[in-house]
């Protein structure tokens, strides 16, 4: 059975272990690289998820199968738009893949969105991950601008994509 919920605040050694995994699975998929992530402290994952776990403008998510982390998604309000929100960090164990897995993580976040009145949730998804973007696309994303690189110095291309939240009714 997939579940999906909040990460606690004292979780972050799970949440460590799963993005870093992600990063080393997929790459090209983030915006951050596992070197840099590798890097932090364990004070720093503790006090990052600590924060975003008790946050109401952030929402750290954990997906297990059969109570085993198998993914991950994070949404975050803007700083400086408080009607955006955006989604990071979405990846699910190559085990758990053709689950459903991804779409619970998303409509999770949709959900949160929604709920906290937010007008749009926008990500950006691998130009070259078709698995990605059809799920992004069935959920009704679309997308908002020329791919952009990755990161600085990348000549890996990601798409910009925007969902409108505002009078949604489900998260679906």
């Amino acid at each position: 059975m997939i579940t999906v919920r909040r990460f606690g605040a004292d979780e972050w050694r799970t949440h460590r272990d799963l993005r870093l995994r992600a990063l080393t699975d997929a790459p090209d998929s983030f915006g951050s690289t596992f070197e840099r992530e590798a890097a932090r402290t364990d004070q720093d994952w503790a006090t990052r998820l600590a924060h975003a776990a008790t946050s109401s403008a952030e929402i750290p998510l954990v997906a297990l199968q059969d109570d085993v982390p198998v993914g991950l998604a994070w949404g975050r309000q803007d700083d400086d738009e408080p009607g955006v929100a955006h989604l990071y960090q979405v990846w699910v164990a190559p085990d758990a893949r053709g689950l459903g897995v991804a779409r619970l993580l998303l409509d999770a976040v949709i959900a949160w969105a929604m709920e906290r009145g937010m007008r749009e949730l926008q990500l950006d998804v691998t130009a070259g991950h078709p698995a990605a973007l059809h799920l992004y696309r069935r959920a009704g994303f679309v997308e908002a601008g020329a791919p952009e690189p990755v990161r600085p110095g990348s000549e890996m291309l990601c798409q910009p994509m925007r969902l409108a939240i505002s009078g949604r009714t489900d998260a679906h």
